[in-house]
């Protein structure tokens, strides 16, 4: 069975109930978990007519990233302290968080990544794309899809 389960995690309310399932299903199984944020990269911006000018800075846009990194991740790793759950948290800069997600993976040596699914199907979902299904298309580790 599956003894070292990333759980990624975006602040959802979807992502959420996946963290808690993912949890509860650590909890029954007896593994450990990771949880993954991916935090934004700063937005470059594009002088020029009609162009907005962000008055973040690059050091204040990294600042609240890893505060937001830091709650997301702090909401699971409750849940795993409440559950008995061991868990260790992994966060990194990425605009494609697919890649970041099977990096985290296979950094931290899991053998499963359970992780959410909007359900999104026909036209909604090849346009919108799905992080999940790039993650299945892409991982070589198994892929529990929660919805």
């Amino acid at each position: 069975m599956f003894k070292h389960i990333l759980v990624p995690t975006d602040g959802s309310e979807l992502s959420r109930a996946t963290a808690a399932r993912a949890v509860s299903f650590a909890g029954e199984t007896g593994a450990r978990v990771t949880i993954f944020f991916a935090k934004p990269e700063y937005p470059i911006a594009y002088f020029g007519e009609g162009a907005l000018i962000d008055p973040t800075t690059p050091e204040k846009f990294a600042e609240l990233a890893e505060q937001q990194a830091a709650e997301y991740l702090g909401e699971v790793q409750k849940l795993c302290a409440d559950a008995g759950v061991e868990c260790s948290t992994i966060s990194a800069t990425s605009d494609i968080p697919y890649e970041a997600i099977i990096a985290a993976a296979e950094t931290a040596g899991c053998d499963l990544i359970f992780m959410a699914s909007h359900g999104r199907r026909g036209i909604s979902g090849f346009l919108l794309g799905s992080e999940t299904n790039k993650v299945l298309t892409h991982s070589k580790i198994p892929v529990l899809v929660y919805r």
